[in-house]
Order: structure tokens, then C-alpha cells, then sequence
């Protein structure tokens, strides 16, 4: 009986109490986080995006997919996997239920451990429970960025675009 209550409170927390992303994270904090991920991809080759989701589509909720889930999917759609050198990482926020998740390409996973990922997330959780989005994806994208400044420092890949993706944050 709980797992039912909880599943159906999910659905009408989607469904009904989904917030406007551009309100939780206005055109100013989107500029400053843009600005971060630029500052911290001009010391690596790989490539960092960040997508803000309002809340999961019905299609998820029906059968009670884990964000986890749309965030895979988003990393395809957004082609974070289709980095020259595979280092594209993808940090998704679910407002609705004040989820983060990072998703990490293959040459990035081969470095940073799946339990190294989920620490990195599980440090995020009182920022994001306050509703401090900005300071949670600004905190996500600085310890993103050490991990691919260790592994892929600029200039060690010797043709390293500059920028394959753009270092706005997408509003979904």
C-alpha cells in the first residue's frame, strides 16, 4: 500500500504542482551558469551540458520512471555522446522531484566511477531540497569540471574543439 501511495503523490506532484523552470532558474542565473561551464571547459577538451526539466512527461510518470531514465534519454536527444573525443557529460535537474543526475559519455566513464558520480549527487541534496537550483548545478559543475580537468586537461588532446556544445543550459 505505501509504494502505491507514493507512486500516485509522484503523479500528482508531476502532473499538477510542476514548476516553471524559467522562475526557478531566471535568464540571470542561467547567464552565470553558462559563464561557469565556458570558465571551466577553457582548462579541459570535455564538453559539459546542463538541461532543467519543470517536471517528467506523462509517458514517464504512467509507469513511474525513474529520472534517471529521461536524463539517458536527454544525453541522446542532446547529443552530449557525440563529442569528438567522447567526454561529454550532461548534468539533468528534475525540479518536481528535486532530482540531479550526471551522465557521463564513454571515455569519461572509463575515469570516474559510477559510486564516484552518485557521491557527487548525493552532495547536492540539501541545496536542491531548499530549492537552491543555481548553487546546486553551479556546485555540479565545478566538481564535474575537476574530474575532466584531471583526465582531459587542455591541450592534451591534440585537436581539441573548442566548444561542441552550446554552454547555455536548456530549459525543458
Amino acid at each position: 500500500m505505501g509504494h502505491w501511495l507514493q507512486r500516485w503523490g509522484r503523479q500528482l506532484r508531476h502532473r499538477f504542482l510542476e514548476r516553471d523552470a524559467s522562475h526557478a532558474l531566471p535568464d540571470d542565473a542561467r547567464q552565470r551558469l553558462a559563464h561557469a561551464i565556458a570558465a571551466s571547459e577553457a582548462r579541459h577538451s570535455g564538453q559539459i551540458r546542463v538541461y532543467v526539466e519543470s517536471a517528467l512527461p506523462w509517458s514517464y510518470i504512467r509507469r513511474d520512471a525513474p529520472a534517471r531514465e529521461r536524463a539517458v534519454m536527454q544525453f541522446g536527444k542532446q547529443r552530449v555522446w557525440d563529442t569528438e573525443h567522447n567526454n561529454g557529460v550532461l548534468i539533468y535537474l528534475l525540479l518536481t522531484d528535486h532530482a540531479i543526475e550526471i551522465v557521463a559519455d564513454r571515455a569519461v566513464s572509463r575515469c570516474v566511477s559510477g559510486p564516484q558520480w552518485q557521491a557527487m549527487v548525493d552532495s547536492l541534496a540539501a541545496d536542491l531540497r531548499s530549492g537552491q537550483y543555481e548553487k546546486a548545478l553551479l556546485a555540479a559543475i565545478g566538481q564535474v569540471s575537476r574530474h575532466l580537468e584531471q583526465q582531459f586537461p587542455r591541450g592534451a588532446a591534440p585537436t581539441a574543439p573548442d566548444n561542441e556544445l552550446d554552454d547555455q543550459p536548456l530549459i525543458g
